[in-house]
């Protein structure tokens, strides 16, 4: 990526020192947590994990949003401030107001979990939901600023707001002195702005990649033009990132840091949700997990080979229920999860069997349910589906081979074939 531009808008690493200072007591200095697991799979020499989803409010952005309003004037924290986000800005906006006693209120789109609306409020922000997606949001909420004069706080086009969560860079660079390569999510372009200001200024070796889910791609082609290129719409799992451009000020800083930016699909976010709860013990959003989903991507085009390589998981606000559905996708990814539809010749004296084979088997029963009769289904037997969980593909195969040698049994379809 070119770094042959300069302009006033560029953060410098003296603004992220001093977003460090003003934010110390804060902010949680949180853990990096290295994966030999995570760098088997990936093929680097060590994978530090940077577990931004355990900060205050769940995420990253309590940093910028602190830094930002704690250099309001007193007569805009009079007024009040107004935002709009996707879910995780919002949270952090509402604490730093909670905590410098300045009114907030947050504009978020429609597809914002209810878990974010909910946590928001607790910290005791008014929540409007306006607009299908961020875009619309994000119009409504500069239109009620101007109508009403509170100071509207961006979610990451605001050199404050790229300062504070540069700090990350400066505790990544304290816990992981052998990094060679960071893995950012991006959305906005905030955040990887910030980290890469702090890293290029220390070590300019260090490699800074973004990462955006393939439905909401716009960073590359944006930073290859040298131009702002928007997306019409865009269409992903991870919401926290589902942006469609990068803004003036993200775009100047970024092209100045990242040297480049790749796509995942949702069902390697999926997976990499899954195996984040696996292995590192840790609840973890879509867009939290798209970084190490492109280190783990056979098609990302990464080659990690031999390098420390840092991964910011951004975040950890989640439903639990989409995180239920996430894990499962991701199982499936895995190939250690089927979705099988039975044909037994009894119910429930045949269903029985079915759950003690399953046991013997060594697998997991997670659904077993009597299904409505389809074409497939023969008139004189019981259509049931069953979820399984095994360790592999090789695993499931027997499970539903022992399935399908009992009597009154058979396998009419499976996820597997």
């Amino acid at each position: 990526m070119s770094r042959d531009h300069r302009t006033d808008a560029l953060v410098t690493l003296e603004d992220v020192e001093d977003a460090r200072e003003r934010i110390d007591d804060v902010v949680h200095r949180t853990p990096l947590d290295t994966s030999r697991t995570f760098a088997e799979l990936s093929g680097a020499a060590s994978v530090g994990l940077k577990l931004e989803n355990v900060q205050r409010t769940g995420s990253f952005k309590i940093r910028g949003a602190y830094n930002r309003m704690a250099q309001l004037s007193e007569a805009e924290r009079e007024v009040g401030v107004i935002s709009s986000s996707a879910g995780n800005h919002a949270q952090g906006v509402a604490l730093a107001g909670q905590l410098l006693d300045i009114d907030t209120t947050i504009v978020v789109p429609e597809v914002t979990p209810a878990a974010k609306i909910e946590a928001t409020r607790g910290y005791g922000a008014e929540v409007v939901v306006e607009g299908d997606i961020y875009e619309r949001s994000y119009e409504y909420a500069l239109e009620r600023a101007e109508e009403t004069g509170e100071t509207f706080v961006h979610p990451f086009d605001d050199e404050a707001i790229i300062a504070g969560q540069g700090t990350i860079g400066f505790e990544l660079l304290e816990q992981y002195s052998e990094l060679d390569t960071v893995l950012v999510a991006i959305g906005g372009g905030g955040l990887i702005s910030g980290i890469g200001t702090v890293l290029k200024a220390q070590d300019s070796d260090i490699r800074v990649i973004g990462v955006q889910p393939a439905g909401a791609y716009h960073a590359k082609p944006s930073l290859e033009a040298d131009e702002i290129r928007e997306l019409e719409d865009v269409d992903t799992v991870a919401e926290g990132i589902a942006d469609t451009r990068l803004l003036e000020t993200t775009f100047l800083n970024a092209r100045e840091v990242v040297d480049d930016v790749v796509s995942v699909s949702d069902r390697e976010i999926a997976t990499a949700v899954t195996l984040l709860a696996e292995r590192a013990k840790t609840v973890v959003e879509s867009a939290g997990a798209a970084p190490l989903a492109a280190a783990l991507s056979d098609e990302s085009g990464l080659d990690l080979e031999g390098e420390h390589v840092g991964v910011v998981v951004s975040g950890g606000n989640v439903n639990l229920t989409e995180h239920a559905e996430l894990t499962r996708t991701g199982l499936h990814e895995l190939e250690r999860y089927a979705d099988a539809r039975l044909a037994v010749a009894g119910w429930p004296t045949t269903v029985g069997d079915v759950v003690e084979t399953v046991e013997s088997e060594g697998a997991e029963l997670d659904v077993l349910e009597r299904a409505r009769r389809g074409p497939v289904d023969e008139p004189n037997r019981i259509p049931v589906t069953v979820g399984l969980e095994g360790s592999g593909r090789e695993h499931l195969d027997g499970v539903l081979e022992a399935l399908s040698a009992l009597d009154g049994v058979s396998v009419v379809e499976c996820s597997l074939e």
